[in-house]
């Protein structure tokens, strides 16, 4: 693990040590470009740090970002890096230039090809802030995505599953308890026991002895009629006759006939009688007045 530790190290030293040495032979043409231009010599000095430092912001940044962000940098990347080749290839064609001995903002024989040299020359600052700033705030806000394996994966689904099988309780559960039925014996008639039974008395009717598990048995057997609950609805009643006054009061007359005076009452009328309580006492009141005594 050290040894690759090691390796790893070594080799971005190396890689930094030829990105500085690249640095240092492509500053000397960009600073002539620069003066070519119209750049002073403070100017001139720090513009191949800006489009080669730049270069070296995007190359960073497409080790951080992904997605659109990362193929944003590698395109910056590339675009600076195919201009400070065209600039350094020009420095190299015009022996003027190292000498800056050329007109100011001549870099080229060729008006056109002039005019394009001096147009990217110039532009390249303005991108590199512009480029420069968009990267820096997509590193910034960039969140990082948690890649896990697989097998860590696997690992913690086993973690969990362990943990939600393991019971919550101290103490285990105890077994379900089955009930121990135990069947009881039955009745055997013995001799000796006879004379223990009282004798039945002459002439009484004898019953028939049922066992206590059968009469248990039919009980459960025996359905009792259910009990009505609410209101039973018009429909499902039987219909009755409606009785007239008169006839009210000539079944009043047959039902009391025998009756004491003492018992003439609303509520005894209306019980044999089966009908309201208005009626009963109207059937009461007249019963009472024809036997001569004094209405209530």
């Amino acid at each position: 693990m050290s040894l690759h530790r090691k390796g790893r190290t070594a080799l971005v030293l190396a890689l930094v040590v030829v990105v500085a040495m690249a640095f240092r032979v492509s500053w000397n043409a960009l600073r002539d470009i620069a003066g070519a231009i119209g750049a002073d010599e403070t100017a001139a000095t720090l513009y191949p740090f800006v489009v080669d430092g730049l270069m070296a912001l995007a190359l960073i940044a497409t080790l951080v970002l992904a997605g659109q962000d990362r193929t944003f940098a590698l395109r910056v990347l590339a675009g600076y890096t195919v201009a400070s080749l065209v600039l350094n290839y020009v420095h190299g064609l015009v022996p003027e230039l190292h000498g800056q001995t050329v007109d100011l903002g001549r870099v080229a024989d060729w008006d056109a090809a002039n005019w394009a040299l001096v147009l990217l020359a110039t532009s390249l600052p303005v991108g590199s802030i512009y480029f420069g700033s968009d990267l820096v705030a997509k590193v910034l806000h960039h969140r990082p995505t948690s890649i896990t394996t697989p097998t860590a994966n696997a690992e913690e689904s086993t973690n969990t599953e362990r943990n939600r099988s393991s019971p919550d309780l101290v103490v285990s559960t105890p077994a379900p308890i089955t009930p121990n039925v135990t069947a009881l014996p039955r009745a055997v008639a013995v001799g000796f026991l006879k004379s223990k039974i009282p004798a039945k008395p002459v002439g009484a009717i004898e019953q028939p002895t049922v066992p206590l598990i059968e009469r248990r048995a039919v009980a459960a057997e025996s359905t009792s009629p259910r009990r009505a609950t609410g209101r039973v609805p018009e429909v499902a009643r039987t219909p009755r006759p409606k009785r007239t006054s008169d006839e009210l009061l000539d079944e009043a007359r047959k039902v009391t006939a025998d009756w004491p005076d003492t018992r003439l009452t609303a509520e005894g009328i209306r019980r044999e009688v089966r009908t309201s309580p208005a009626n009963a006492r109207t059937l009461r009141d007249t019963l009472r007045a024809e036997r001569g005594l004094q209405v209530a």
